[in-house]
């Protein structure tokens, strides 16, 4: 037979043992706390940055965010306890245990995660103490044994959801899975290790190595860049577990990754390639900054070349300056052979050596290239009148001998560029 425990109720001697809201000054103490809700919280996230350091260093949009949402959501929670006595447990204190995960996963300190709670309580006391008069003294005796109580359910809460995150982030299967992911990367992997990890082997991996930009709040000054990069990696890995079927493979720093996406066929169609282009813009609105993918498709036991591929794909479209997004070898293909190692790779960085010295003539020639040899859409981007463009483009071609109106000198010059952005350390000019 179940018995099930009465929930924990907090209760005053005052009218035969029944719970009255308390109040201070004949105003009800759970009304002042809602009336002021907005205003309270932003004090109590004022607070915070004032009183707890790494706060002070969180981003602004964490603040604004995460922070003010669970802050408001505790003082909202810890009002309804006024009202009725009751104490919040179970499912009422999962959002505590979530925001905390996060917290986890951000390197943020469990006692500092601890205190802001603590702080908070603090700030909804002031709020309210000034109207307390000698005849509530009664109710501030039960304000402050509710107040002890729904603090030890909240630190309760933070540090299981910390922990358990905690534990997640360094557990056996995180562990299983990185283990796996190097063995596939070195070829060394087994079935038998899949299984292990929890993971059916897929017949196709899709491999993506990423270049993710900075966000803005790893620059920003005051800001801790520890906790900004690592709530950006949070983001990437939920979205891309969150768009993907099965257990995704992933290592992901805060500028780079890869990840092993399994596919269900024995290859990608031009529908898997959509959804993957979609995957990679998904992956840059999550993180709040720039990500550019190298893609490439293999079986398991091809995932080392796969991988290859991808990044020397990845690392050829950022050094070509191309836009953010997905990068499959057909996208990059002439790019790709006109920069493999090789004594003809080492001749075109040369022919760009005299042009080198001259910081203007051959961000000139990209635009000029780019906007198909159109003198005035060159200058606008450019920003010079176009006889400037027109002297820039006859420097480059006393200098290189390459002119850029024969067919032939163009294409040069375009394999010149493609060498140059991906073998910059070949340059003796």
């Amino acid at each position: 037979m179940t018995v099930h425990k009465p929930r924990a109720v907090l209760r005053t001697d005052r009218a035969g043992g029944d719970w009255s809201a308390p109040s201070f000054g004949g105003a009800e103490l759970h009304r002042t706390l809602m009336a002021a809700l907005p205003e309270l919280t932003a004090r109590v996230t004022e607070r915070l940055t004032g009183e707890v350091e790494i706060y002070r260093k969180l981003p602004a949009e964490e603040l604004a965010g995460d922070v003010r949402k669970i802050m408001e959501w505790t003082i909202c929670a810890f009002a309804a306890a006024l009202r009725t006595g009751l104490l919040p447990e179970g499912a009422e204190l999962d959002r505590i245990r979530s925001s905390a995960a996060k917290r986890a996963e951000e390197g943020v300190p469990v006692d500092a995660v601890v205190t802001a709670y603590h702080v908070g309580a603090l700030a909804c006391l002031d709020a309210v103490a000034s109207a307390a008069g000698p005849g509530d003294l009664a109710d501030a005796l039960a304000v402050n044994r509710l107040l002890v109580g729904f603090l030890g359910r909240v630190t309760s809460a933070v540090t299981g959801g910390y922990t358990e995150e905690y534990r997640a982030l360094l557990g056996e299967g995180t562990a299983d899975r990185q283990s796996l992911l190097s063995a596939l990367l070195e070829g060394s992997w087994d079935e038998e290790s899949a299984v292990h990890a929890g993971i059916r082997p897929p017949a196709c991996y899709l491999v993506l190595s990423l270049a993710i930009d900075a966000h803005p709040d790893e620059r920003a000054p005051g800001v801790s860049t520890g906790v900004a990069a690592r709530r950006k990696v949070r983001r990437l890995r939920t979205e891309l577990e969150r768009r993907s079927a099965e257990p995704v493979l992933s290592r992901i720093s805060s500028s780079e990754g890869l990840a092993l996406v399994p596919l269900a066929g024995q290859g990608a169609g031009r529908a898997d390639w959509d959804r993957t282009a979609d995957l990679v813009r998904a992956l840059g609105s999550a993180a709040g900054a720039s990500v550019t993918a190298g893609a490439a498709v293999c079986a398991p036991s091809g995932v080392p070349d796969a991988a290859r591929l991808a990044t020397e794909l990845r690392d050829l479209a950022v050094a070509s300056r191309r836009p953010p997004g997905l990068y499959r070898l057909p996208d990059l293909l002439l790019e790709h052979q006109l920069t493999r190692p090789g004594p003809a790779l080492d001749h075109l960085v040369e022919l760009l050596g005299p042009a080198h010295a001259n910081p203007d003539l051959l961000p000139t020639l990209r635009v000029h290239l780019e906007t198909d040899l159109n003198r005035r859409r060159t200058a606008a981007r450019l920003d010079v009148h176009p006889n400037t463009v027109d002297y820039r483009l006859r420097r480059f071609t006393a200098l290189t001998g390459l002119d850029i109106a024969r067919n032939h000198d163009r294409m040069v010059a375009r394999a010149a560029l493609a060498a140059l952005d991906t073998a910059p350390a070949r340059f003796r000019g």
